[in-house]
């Protein structure tokens, strides 16, 4: 099989007990598969240490960049920066908070001849009961609104051919963005393969499940949904 460039990335935010191992991991893994690669962190000015972590290793390892964010751009922010600042044939990323094993991007890569996009889908999902109810009515809801066709939408491991990134432009700066990005694969035609992966328990406690939090998630579904149709 041809061995392709590769940019992995990861946007982190409060990741310091996870970022460095999951980085080295990286390297690791792409050094097996790739003859040309590259490993990114988007620091998403986090409050912790992640950056200065980041920082260390792209010191040790000549592979290793680091974005940073002197501002907390959020979710889809991160993940802009990591996708239009990626220079390889293909880019990968997955959160830094290692809920997955970057080493499964050996799974999606045989995939990626044929096709565009390779997202992952969780086997089991290794969240608190309440994260995964709520993480099932969010998925339906979303299916049914925008008509996605994946089995995980917010499963955030993902290999793709960079050209996609010519061709859309992300405009999303909060979570509702992985709804974003599957729609316009879907409307531009890209072929998506999906290819079960696991899914470990979270370090630490998820910020997310605020009530604030969680209105703003429903008032940006909808508001996705309104430009994407009457934009």
């Amino acid at each position: 099989m041809k061995k392709y460039g590769i940019s992995a990335f990861f946007p982190a935010y409060g990741d310091e007990k996870t970022i460095g191992k999951m980085v080295l991991d990286m390297l690791e893994v792409l050094k097996e598969i790739s003859n040309d690669y590259e490993v990114i962190v988007v620091d998403d000015g986090g409050p912790d240490r992640s950056g200065e972590i980041a920082d260390e290793l792209s010191k040790r390892y000549k592979e290793v960049r680091v974005i940073h964010h002197e501002k907390n751009k959020g979710y889809g922010g991160a993940l802009k920066s990591g996708f239009y600042n990626s220079r390889k044939e293909l880019v990968f990323y997955t959160d830094g908070d290692a809920q997955y094993d970057v080493r499964e991007i050996k799974r999606l890569l045989p995939y990626i001849e044929e096709y565009d996009v390779i997202n992952g889908y969780k086997i089991k999902r290794s969240d608190p009961f309440y994260r995964i109810v709520f993480g099932r009515l969010y998925h339906y809801f979303v299916k049914f609104l925008f008509g996605l066709k994946i089995k995980d939408v917010d499963c955030d491991f993902r290999l793709m051919k960079r050209k996609i990134f010519d061709k859309i432009r992300l405009e999303e700066d909060g979570g509702i963005i992985c709804v974003e990005l599957v729609k316009k694969l879907q409307n531009n035609k890209f072929k998506i393969k999906e290819v079960p992966v696991h899914h470990y328990a979270r370090e630490g406690s998820s910020q997310f499940f605020r009530l604030n939090r969680i209105l703003r998630v429903i008032k940006d579904v909808f508001r996705l949904r309104w430009k994407m149709w009457n934009g």
